[in-house]
């Protein structure tokens, strides 16, 4: 996959793509250098910001900046859109919401992205916030 997109495969690069891959929660640089760097003592944070760069321009990543605060990073690069609890701070994927086709609006711009955050209370915290009203903790 990286040498498709020009980019040597090396050993860290191989091990940030495979974390990437393998998390649906849409890590920032410090939770993957957390992560890492239990197994790779000898990565940084730079090499972890460099290669998230590369991935992104080369269209195998996502840079997701939904609460302004921080990037996130996202292996699914499928149309898609993202929602942010407000309460817990995670980061989930939303399918199936279709935006207007912008490409009428353009007035003779070239638009390359479109994104769509919705921010909110995820299902997990809305439950529990029910769960404490009802009494129960």
């Amino acid at each position: 996959m990286l040498e498709a997109k020009g980019l040597r495969p090396s050993y860290q690069r191989l091990k940030i793509l495979e974390y990437l891959a393998g998390s649906k929660a849409h890590p920032n640089v410090d939770m993957i250098y957390e992560d890492l760097a239990k197994k790779i003592p000898t990565i940084s944070k730079t090499t972890i910001y460099n290669t998230l760069a590369a991935l992104v321009e080369k269209g195998l990543a996502r840079a997701v900046t939904i609460s302004g605060q921080e990037v996130r990073y996202d292996f699914d690069v499928s149309e898609h859109s993202h929602f942010l609890c407000k309460k817990c701070g995670r980061v989930t994927d939303v399918y199936g919401i279709k935006l207007p086709n912008t490409k009428e609006k353009a007035e003779g711009r070239v638009i390359e992205e479109v994104h769509l955050y919705l921010k909110g209370i995820c299902r997990e915290c809305l439950n529990k916030l029910k769960g404490v009203q009802n009494g129960k903790r």
